[in-house]
């Protein structure tokens, strides 16, 4: 038996990581191989030699095999709410609070609860809508999404389906210059409200994605996992997009353009380590020129924009390797992980369809009437958002690197906004803001917002070097005990007696 299941063992060009290939009937396994020191003499002689192959030859033939396919991505976005309370009690949630410290019998799904739908839930969808250049919904309803997990102790989810609140949007970006720059407008499908579930607590190695299907596996597994529901009943937003992307640094700018919006609106602080915003990535390939979708391989587990690249770059090469050696049908509709350590996708489970959720309206929930009075104030409070702080940047003459920097994030750009409104030079404060002062904050781990250099010294500066009373490098001199310490140029000027002689 061992000797027949070793021959199916191939070795593939598709080396991008120390792996092996094990084919078939049941499917393809990926797995790391390692040598055993316990061989024995005549086992090593029966094997045969190794053959280094070159790391770029490797990457060529991967490339080669991927020329031949399109990549079609979608990504569901998970926003947690940075609200008060829960989305249907009073519970606050604090992340990083110790487990079962903030349940109640409303968000544990107690028999008898009733849950009260929190109004900044809804104020925070049109918000997102609204940014999301979506066509809102006046009149939405929520819905139950039947399914089992030890985490969901409702043994459903109060979420939106068939009505979500927001659809039909978009969004614009820049690519990095790094990423061959261009803009892009990736579509949105919908957002929708809905709450969050508890989480798993693991203790060792055990498999968490288990089936339980008697007493004993119960007993089994709550012996080894914990249930956490401190997190049930967290307000969410579901961002989903069209399947507009096709690579996976156009998908990990999407979520990172996201996050910004977010951030700039204030309805979530957008950690992805946190869990305050999680990616579910959809990949499917199709030979060019093919119309027709590919059988669709959903990703979860991913905690990082870089992560989100190289997950779906992993997944368009095993899928295109599949299609080049006859094996389509080795590609299923499942849900794979992220391994972040072995820096590849692993089966995690078979893909639920929208008919196993079993779907009908929340009985315990009115539904949700917008008037246009309503969407208006909303409309009229929206911060200025990173497209539109882009361009007007662009317009200032600011190259698209420069743009970037500023706009990824709000307190750059109000720092920056604030010291062009004390009268400096727009590409000097670009420039100062971008170089000195971000490498000060990079060494010693602080936010611009909590450095001592105000945005009117800053500019009081930049006219100081400009009128010629100091020199660059006097200035930054000045700089860095400003950033450290505070105080006003022309107070350090004097105290030092600094002025440059004519």
């Amino acid at each position: 038996m061992a000797s027949t299941l070793f021959r199916t063992i191939q070795i593939h060009p598709f080396l991008l990581y120390p792996t092996a290939l094990f084919s078939g009937r049941n499917g393809v396994l990926y797995c790391t191989m390692k040598s055993s020191q316990t061989q024995t003499a005549t086992q090593e002689k029966q094997q045969p030699p190794k053959v280094k192959v070159p790391q770029h030859a490797l990457k060529k033939t991967v490339d080669k095999i991927t020329r031949d396919y399109e990549a079609i991505i979608g990504i569901e976005t998970h926003v947690q709410l940075s609200t008060l309370t829960k989305a249907f009690c009073s519970c606050p949630y604090n992340y990083g609070s110790q487990p079962n410290t903030s349940i109640c019998p409303i968000c544990m799904g107690l028999p008898g609860a009733l849950p009260v739908l929190n109004s900044k839930v809804i104020e925070f969808a049109v918000k997102l809508g609204l940014a999301l250049n979506c066509k809102l919904s006046l009149n939405s309803k929520f819905d139950r999404k039947q399914y089992f997990y030890p985490d969901l102790p409702k043994g459903y989810q109060i979420s939106q389906f068939d009505i979500p609140i927001a659809t039909g949007g978009y969004v614009d970006l820049d690519l990095p210059l790094e990423f061959g720059g261009g803009h892009r407008k990736f579509g949105i499908t919908r957002v929708h409200m809905e709450e969050d579930a508890g989480k798993l607590l693991h203790s060792g190695n055990e498999d968490y994605s288990q089936e339980i299907i008697s007493l004993t596996s119960i007993h089994s597994y709550f012996s080894k996992h914990t249930v956490d529901l401190n997190r049930a009943g967290v307000p969410l937003l579901e961002i989903v997009s069209e399947p507009d992307m096709r690579t996976g640094i156009e998908a990990a700018e999407y979520a990172a353009e996201l996050q910004r919006v977010v951030r700039y609106l204030g309805i979530s602080n957008g950690n992805m380590q946190e869990g305050s915003l999680r990616c579910d990535v959809n990949v499917s390939i199709r030979p060019v020129g093919q119309s027709e979708f590919g059988t669709k391989v959903e990703i979860k587990n991913l905690n990082s924009f870089s992560s989100i690249n190289r997950a779906i770059d992993f997944e368009i090469s095993r899928q295109a390797l599949l299609h080049s050696q006859g094996q389509s049908d080795q590609i299923v509709q499942e849900t794979r992980l992220w391994e972040e350590g072995a820096q590849k996708t692993v089966t995690m489970r078979k893909k639920e369809g929208l008919s196993d959720y079993r779907y009908f309206p929340e009985p315990d929930l009115p539904e949700v009437i917008l008037t246009h009075e309503y969407v208006d104030s909303i409309s009229n409070s929206l911060p200025e958002l990173p497209e539109a702080k882009r361009r007007r940047y662009e317009k200032m003459g600011l190259s698209m690197q420069d743009v970037l920097f500023l706009a990824n994030d709000m307190n750059v750009a109000e720092y920056f906004d604030a010291t062009l409104s004390s009268g400096a030079d727009i590409k000097l404060a670009a420039n100062w803001i971008m170089g000195d002062i971000a490498a000060y904050m990079k060494n010693e781990k602080l936010s611009i917002n909590d450095i001592k250099l105000t945005p009117q010294e800053l500019a009081e500066l930049i006219a100081s070097i400009k009128s010629g009373t100091i020199s660059g490098k006097i200035g930054k001199e000045i700089l860095s005990e400003l950033l450290a310490k505070g105080g006003t140029v022309k107070g350090l000027i004097e105290e030092k007696d600094l002025i440059q002689a004519s």
